[in-house]
């Protein structure tokens, strides 16, 4: 899924919206919700959301935002 890691790509599954500006609103949403001690889920959500900002509209669309659960299992067996 392009320049995304696995996490950041699951991510952008859970809050999807079906638009870029509605992912990328309610990944700032749920980061106003973080506390100091999810430091890992800050950092993940900070980075997907540069690299959503630097996207264009067409690249948004070309996405497939649904979670490749075997890719992980996959990646975990190596």
């Amino acid at each position: 899924m392009g320049n995304f890691t696995f996490d950041e790509a699951n991510l952008m599954c859970i809050y999807n919206t079906g638009t870029k500006e509605g992912l990328m609103e309610a990944l700032r949403e749920m980061r106003g919700y973080l506390e100091s001690d999810e430091a890992e889920l800050l950092a993940l959500t900070d980075s997907t959301l540069e690299k959503l900002s630097r996207m264009s509209e067409a690249e948004f669309a070309a996405l497939e935002l649904c979670p490749d659960f075997n890719e992980k299992e996959a990646a975990d067996a190596e």
